[in-house]
């Protein structure tokens, strides 16, 4: 074999014999650093806190998405920024109508909510959907993605989709839910439609960050989910009781005429409203509107009452509470003292030698010396 057979014996059958400028693969050995290109790493440009504050306000998708991502961030060294963009924000918030959506699983909440987004959209109105997944026990992200099951909605130039991870956070939310409804509102989105999990009595944490709570139904859901609706009826503000269609409107019929039933017998905090019972069709669109008009029936309601201004002052409490609870756990379970001497406590736990009530009191007591000694 001459020389020039040995070179070209890596180049495969159908390459010519020379890498002419007409040939449009260039054919070289791997391995060979002279003829690849240089690499290029790219790092995207930062955004100072002012581009982020500008971009949010113009509504830029792409700065309102990373600005999200920001305040998502569990890392310490991302507070001090989101704050403050937070802090420049929170003047141009509070001026959305603010809806909770949950229900049992399978009743088509994702479903509702484009079809009533996709009509608020159309009408004018500039809707951010906050659909908050379960999440997965290992990595802690979103299983379902909401935002591939709104393809319709996610399209509308009127509206901003934003899937999140619950993390495992009781209530169906993540823990920066109500920070990511001041940056939509400072964006000008003047309906905020919140999807949750839907877990049962724990959807309360929803209940204190919205305005209007929506629960969703189907007709013959079965025995086994009384329990979560007993749960929730008594905070919802409108029972809507979904694919009221087809030969399931007969069914549907009874579901209403039941659950209208049922409330008669539960407690409201608000005398001013009494809740309806609505059935609707989000394949077909029946009942969408008439379920926006009933929104809006118990916003004018709750804002004649004082009822309205009075739960937005609420809501800050339970968000200042909400915070602390969170901060005092992370610096809790993130103290090196703390975990070396739970790790010390877990085999006698483990082993039923110590009860896990007299573990907790040791640790906290421990937990609570330091602190005095830190003074």
């Amino acid at each position: 074999m001459s020389k020039k057979e040995n070179n070209n014996s890596y180049k495969p059958d159908w390459a010519p014999q020379e890498n002419s400028d007409g040939f449009a693969v260039k054919i070289v050995k791997a391995g060979d650093q002279k003829a690849s290109a240089p690499r290029h790493s790219f790092k995207p440009k930062k955004l100072t806190t002012d581009e982020l504050t500008e971009g949010v306000l113009q509504n830029n998708r792409t700065i309102l998405g990373k600005a999200i991502t920001l305040i998502e961030s569990s890392s310490p060294k991302h507070r001090p920024e989101a704050l403050e963009l937070l802090n420049r924000l929170l003047p141009r918030s509070g001026n959305s109508l603010r809806i909770g959506i949950t229900g049992v699983p399978g009743a088509g909440k994702s479903t509702l909510i484009e079809s009533l987004g996709f009509m608020l959209a159309e009408s004018g109105h500039k809707v951010a959907v906050l659909a908050v997944d379960p999440s997965s026990s290992h990595s802690k992200g979103s299983i379902l993605g909401d935002k591939t099951r709104m393809e319709k909605l996610a399209s509308h130039p009127n509206c901003f989709i934003r899937p999140s991870p619950s993390g495992g956070t009781l209530g169906g939310v993540t823990k920066k839910t109500r920070e990511t409804i001041i940056i939509c509102e400072a964006a000008g989105y003047d309906i905020t439609l919140i999807e949750t999990v839907g877990v049962g009595q724990s959807e309360y944490a929803v209940r204190s960050m919205v305005d209007f709570f929506l629960l969703v139904l189907i007709a013959g859901a079965g025995d086994e989910l009384q329990g979560i609706k007993k749960g929730i009826m008594e905070i919802a503000d409108c029972v809507v009781i979904n694919k009221a269609d087809g030969d399931n409107m007969k069914r549907a019929r009874v579901a209403m005429a039941e659950t209208r039933n049922a409330l008669h017998y539960i407690y409201r905090e608000n005398t001013f409203w009494n809740p309806p019972v609505h059935l609707t069709s989000a394949i077909s669109g029946s009942g969408v509107h008439e379920l926006w008009q009933i929104a809006n029936d118990y916003k004018k309601s709750a804002q004649e009452s004082g009822y309205f201004d009075n739960a937005r002052k609420k809501q800050n409490e339970e968000w200042v509470k909400f915070l602390l609870n969170d901060m005092l756990t992370d610096h809790f379970y993130r103290n090196p003292e703390i975990k070396q001497m739970y790790d010390s406590l877990k085999p006698g736990i483990f082993e039923g030698k110590i009860l896990p009530t007299e573990a907790a009191e040791k640790l906290f007591g421990f937990y609570t010396g330091m602190l005095n000694d830190s003074r």
